[in-house]
């Protein structure tokens, strides 16, 4: 039997990658959902090239609209994000694959959690935010939940027993701006920032990659998935994006995991696993890669990782901070309101101004949280862009 795959997020860059690995495997795999913010365009014709029955927009306006297009298709249009958390309920559904963008992904996770869902996680804000709340409701339920993220799928590739383990090491490519002086990163644009030098990724997360918020925001997943203390998780930059991440052992043993930067290998890792599939995707060439180079991270020049690590050490409601100042602050950059070098000033100036429980966290907390975080960000950028 075909196995159903919901894509939450589907017209987002992991969606779409998603969607050519279930065409590889259609033999194997099914579309059964399909759901995404307000991209309606894009939607129309993924539903229309995978006869998909389910689909669900969050736009409630946009949803009228698309339901209105797909009239003469053998499809159920649902809306609003009680729609989205419809289509994770489908008793059809095999897994879940959650690629949208931001807190978003967070309640519809805990809704898979509570449906005993298996789930691929492709959106690292989801345990940013609230990690022990999922975490703790995927163990008390016994749902998998694996990693989507290259670094984090590979280290669930090559990881054993947790208690062996000395240390997890998460690469990063350095992004673009690598070799900047601080001056120079005042002058960075959204179109130099988006020009990443190895990965294709969507807007949102290349600005992070750029700042390396995005390995602070995986140190904190790392934490939560695989149960590993901060002082065990290290970054270490690696411009070729060949070895996407580490686990060192206590009894010096090193493994990790190599390919070439495609998101369409872990993307199908997580749809088989525990087994593994062939693909069109080319096997390494050790000798024409050549040379695989290190060094460590700058967090002088790119303040948003040691943040990210401060954060994650506190605990509680500041990670969920951290990541909303962090979204608003990339957002606004990318509309040219606010410098590059003022994501990370803008994140640790919300940071400074919240008092977090750093106890146990409920969901009603990490919203507020993440709503008062917002409004103070926003604040923030309105000074300095007047």
């Amino acid at each position: 039997m075909k196995k159903n795959i919901v894509i939450l997020g589907s017209t987002g860059s992991i969606g779409r990658q998603a969607l050519e690995v279930i065409e590889w495997h259609s033999s194997h795999l099914n579309v059964l959902g399909l759901a995404a913010r307000n991209n309606i365009d894009l939607l129309e014709k993924q539903v229309r090239a995978f006869g998909v029955p389910y689909v669900a927009v969050q736009d409630t306006t946009a949803a009228k609209q698309l339901a209105q297009r797909l009239k003469d298709e053998q499809t159920l249009c649902l809306s609003g994000d009680e729609g989205l958390l419809e289509l994770v309920r489908h008793p059809d559904a095999d897994l879940i694959l959650v690629a949208v963008n931001g807190l978003a992904g967070l309640l519809p996770t805990l809704e898979a959690i509570s449906y005993n869902k298996k789930i691929a996680l492709a959106n690292k804000e989801t345990l940013v935010a609230g990690g022990a709340l999922v975490m703790e409701a995927a163990k008390a339920k016994g749902v998998q939940i694996i990693p989507v993220d290259s670094e984090h799928s590979a280290i669930f590739q090559c990881l054993e027993k947790v208690s062996d383990v000395e240390r997890l090491i998460l690469t990063g490519s350095g992004g673009p701006f690598r070799k900047f002086q601080y001056e120079d990163l005042k002058k960075v644009t959204p179109e130099m920032a988006l020009r990443h030098p190895t990965w294709q990724m969507g807007e949102k997360i290349t600005v992070d990659s750029a700042t390396l918020m995005n390995k602070g925001l995986e140190i904190i997943e790392a934490r939560w998935l695989f149960g590993i203390d901060y002082d065990q998780i290290e970054v270490v930059i690696h411009p070729q994006s060949i070895i996407h991440s580490l686990v060192a052992y206590k009894d010096g043993s090193v493994l990790a995991q190599l390919g070439y930067p495609d998101m369409r290998l872990p993307i199908q890792y997580a749809f088989f696993y525990p087994e593994r599939k062939s693909n069109s995707l080319k096997i390494i060439d050790l000798v024409k890669v050549g040379a695989l180079t290190f060094e460590p991270p700058d967090t002088a020049r790119f303040p948003c990782l040691r943040l990210a690590r401060e954060a994650g050490k506190i605990g509680g409601t500041m990670t969920t901070v951290l990541n909303a100042a962090n979204e608003m602050a990339v957002y606004a950059f990318l509309r040219g309101m606010i410098s590059f070098t003022a994501i990370a000033e803008i994140v640790q100036e919300v940071m400074s101004f919240h008092d977090p429980n750093t106890g146990k966290v409920e969901l009603e907390e990490i919203l507020e949280a993440d709503s008062w975080a917002r409004d103070c960000a926003s604040r923030l950028i309105q000074e300095k862009e007047s």
